[in-house]
């Protein structure tokens, strides 16, 4: 993940930590099932960005209908994508869907499928 001054930088709105809080929330429930690797992982990052239940809660009140958001910025475009593949690799397994969601997520911001299988690898095995 992007370093804590860079990390602090890019999200450095409400709106930008609730968007990306909402991605990495599509990406985890993306397999229907929410483990406690994945909670723990989210609220990690919830304390992070400073956002609390009453941020999040409309996220999670309305998953049906969210769609990811794209950033603006490439710094922060990568740095979503390193954190999404970092919330599919908690529990161990990539299942096909939550694959598919970042796989979607990479071509969107203009990244092939060999980057992100790189970046599932380095991720992977730390």
């Amino acid at each position: 993940m992007a370093s804590s001054t860079s990390f602090d930088e890019l999200l450095n709105t409400k709106q930008k930590k609730l968007a990306f809080f909402q991605n990495l929330v599509l990406v985890a429930v993306a397999d229907r099932h929410l483990d406690k690797q994945e909670s723990d992982f989210l609220v990690t990052i919830g304390r992070r960005l400073n956002l609390s239940e009453e941020d999040t809660r409309p996220i999670a009140d309305n998953l049906s209908l969210l769609s990811f958001i794209i950033p603006e910025d490439g710094l922060q475009r990568t740095m979503e994508l390193q954190t999404l593949v970092m919330m599919v690799v908690q529990d161990g397994k990539i299942e096909d869907r939550e694959y598919n969601l970042c796989l979607d997520y990479a071509r969107r911001i203009g990244y092939s499928k060999e980057i992100l299988d790189d970046f599932i690898k380095q991720l992977n095995n730390q």
